[in-house]
């Protein structure tokens, strides 16, 4: 069976002080960069929410820009949270900088419709389903499902506590994220029809291969529900768990995370683990990249 490739792009949590690094060592991926006005990142601001979602999809955008001439196309694409923005870059539905604008206008939003301080934490140990009850009772929402007993919970922040304390007493661990907007909850319902009515006004082809809604675990591969998805994650819960399940199920064989960070590449590993998969992360330089792909594809 010849190989395929599903290509991870990551959300917020992995960023990094030399995450365009490896990208700028390709002379295509440093020009993206500079002409998104994208300059190294400082760890003073790298996870403020703004800063954060334009530099994660000009990252991984870049980190393509370096290696698509040099690797076999891939068969599907799937990206985590922001990531999934980046996903239709990757996919050539969007110019980069155009994905990269619709980052900071998706980060203005989101930041936007913040009226009290949020937060988004972890919680593992504890099943999905009794996760869900307890978020509920402290005025959270399950935002990502990543597994059956792991999962992202956002909300309101003076009720964190509370919900520490209740997954402790459940025999779980609660684990706050440097992120401090619920994403993926009904907090963010403000951004939904902007965002939406910013993504159709933006240029959009075709995708050259489809990319995995997150919140459907579908293959999209037109503009119309690519808004509607894109818009609506916002405030719906990701279930990254069926998006891993349908890549297998779609007879992915390889998976590159393109960075930054390394949370997909391990998620997809321990869920998957016939499906060889490794991150930028990883690797020293482009040319090891490139080397570990040939020998997957045989």
């Amino acid at each position: 069976m010849s190989a395929r490739l599903l290509l991870l792009c990551p959300g917020q949590g992995g960023q990094h002080a030399g995450m365009f690094d490896l990208a700028r060592t390709d002379a295509g991926a440093a020009a993206l960069l500079d002409a998104c006005g994208l300059a190294d990142a400082d760890p003073a601001t790298m996870f403020d929410n703004r800063v954060a979602q334009p530099a994660i999809v000009g990252a991984t955008l870049a980190m393509w820009e370096a290696l698509r001439h040099r690797v076999m196309p891939p068969s599907l694409v799937a990206g985590y949270s922001v990531g999934e923005l980046s996903a239709y870059g990757v996919a050539e539905a969007l110019d980069p900088a155009d994905a990269v604008s619709l980052a900071a206008t998706r980060a203005a939003l989101m930041t936007g419709a913040v009226t009290e301080p949020q937060a988004l934490a972890a919680i593992s140990g504890v099943p999905v389903e009794r996760a869900r009850a307890l978020a509920a009772a402290a005025g959270f929402e399950v935002a990502i499902v990543t597994g059956v007993d792991t999962c992202i919970a956002g909300g309101l922040e003076v009720t964190l506590a509370s919900l520490d304390q209740a997954v402790a007493a459940a025999g779980g661990r609660l684990q706050r994220l440097p992120i401090g907007i619920a994403s993926h909850t009904s907090l963010m319902a403000d951004a939904v029809e902007p965002f939406a009515a910013a993504l159709r006004a933006a240029p959009f082809q075709s995708p050259a291969f489809p990319v995995l809604s997150g919140i459907g675990a579908e293959a999209v591969t037109g503009q119309a529900r690519a808004v509607d998805t894109l818009s609506r994650h916002l405030s719906e819960t990701i279930v990254w768990s069926d998006c891993m399940d349908a890549a297998a199920e779609a007879g992915m064989t390889v998976a590159l995370e393109l960075g930054p960070g390394a949370a997909l590449a391990r998620m997809l590993q321990a869920r998957h683990p016939q499906i060889a998969c490794r991150s930028v992360a990883d690797f020293r330089s482009l040319d090891g990249i490139v080397a570990w792909l040939e020998r997957q594809a045989g």
